[in-house]
C-alpha cells in the first residue's frame, strides 16, 4: 500500500538537506500537484513538484499540532 502524506497549507516540512541558509524547516504556501513552500529561515519562497516534496520531506508538523 502507498504512504501518501497529507500535506495542507499551514504545515511546516522539515527536509532532508537544509537550504542554503542552514534551515530545515518549510511552511507550506499552496498545495496542488506543485507546492509552494517559503523558508522559515530566510523566508525565500519557492515552487516544487509534489513528487519531489514528499521525497525531500523528513518529518511533517501539521498546522493544528505544531510541536516545533
Amino acid at each position: 500500500m502507498l504512504n501518501i502524506p497529507k500535506l495542507a497549507v499551514g504545515d511546516i516540512l522539515e527536509m532532508r538537506k537544509p537550504h542554503p541558509c542552514g534551515s530545515k524547516r518549510f511552511r507550506i504556501l499552496r498545495t496542488g500537484s506543485d507546492i509552494r513552500l517559503v523558508c522559515e529561515g530566510c523566508g525565500r519562497d519557492m515552487e516544487m513538484p509534489r513528487e519531489k516534496v514528499e521525497k525531500a520531506a523528513k518529518k511533517i508538523f501539521t498546522a493544528e499540532n505544531t510541536d516545533l
